[in-house]
């Protein structure tokens, strides 16, 4: 348990080189200062990066930590997700990170599965209680939704379908996160909900990445990112006080836990744990 009296858990991505590896290896030894709960390890669109998906799962297991994979499921057939499976509980791992994923570019609508609680239920059926099963939740709705209605359901059903618990999408906005979780559990959904927390390292990085995945810049974060222009420095410091402040106003609110997207750096999660041990 870190120094903040609640469970967190991390997030890494697959390195496509040697030298990330080696470079993500380092990242993990600072980061298990903190006791993680799990670390979670991304999954490229179409599985396309499966096979360093699962190696850094092994690295994280032989470090003696739990490790947790995510698993996507377009494009995926029920023979090859048996196949994965079993491939994962053969390793070890008992934790799960089910996606409907991103649909690679110019991808038709194949394979056997089209929404996540369709590969949560499947897993449950094959699997009966061998893995932890971890969703997503999209407490700014998520950008494909139909309706804020059709995607609390949507969410509700994937949790009846079989799920122990969720992650949320990150944001700067705890209220959004707060409304969310009423909102579920007045569906009926009483699963922990963790809130994904998001460092601001870069303001370009950030703005990208937001824009891609729906996740809304509060529009004050996003001047005061604008008006520090390349001082490095500065955006630093502005982001460790903004997401800080995020995860008080969060931990105030009675969270379950805390999950950090590391972007496979070690400074900035460290920064705002030791931020809020301090208090």
């Amino acid at each position: 348990m870190s120094g903040l009296n609640l469970p967190i858990s991390l997030e890494f991505f697959p390195p496509k080189t040697p030298e990330g590896t080696e470079k993500l290896r380092g990242v993990r030894e600072k980061l298990y200062a903190l006791k993680p709960e799990f670390c979670s390890v991304t999954y490229g669109a179409g599985g396309s990066t499966q096979e360093g998906t699962f190696a850094t799962v092994g690295a994280i297991q032989a470090e003696g930590l739990s490790a947790a994979c995510h698993f996507s499921c377009i494009g995926a057939t029920k023979a090859s997700v048996r196949a994965e499976l079993a491939t994962l509980k053969a390793m070890g791992v008992r934790r799960l990170v089910a996606l409907r994923g991103d649909l690679p570019s110019g991808y038709g609508a194949g394979g056997e599965f089209h929404y996540a609680s369709d590969l949560v239920a499947f897993i449950r059926a094959e699997t009966g209680d061998d893995f932890h099963i971890e969703v997503a939740a999209y407490p700014e709705i998520h950008p494909q939704a139909k309706s804020p209605e059709a995607d609390l359901q949507a969410f509700a059903t994937k949790v009846k379908a079989g799920a122990d618990s969720a992650i949320t999408q990150y944001f700067y906005n705890s209220d959004a996160y707060f409304r969310f979780v009423d909102d579920v559990y007045k569906l009926g959904v009483d699963v922990p909900v963790v809130p994904g927390i998001m460092p601001i390292t870069s303001s370009s990085q950030l703005l990208r990445f937001s824009d891609a995945c729906g996740a809304e810049i509060p529009r004050w974060i996003r001047l005061r990112l604008q008006a520090y222009g390349d001082d490095i420095a500065s955006i630093k410091a502005f982001g460790l006080d903004v997401v800080s402040d995020l995860c008080e106003q969060l931990i105030h609110g009675g969270v379950p836990a805390i999950h950090f997207y590391t972007m496979n750096q070690s400074a900035p999660t460290l920064d705002i744990v030791d931020r809020l041990s301090g208090h």
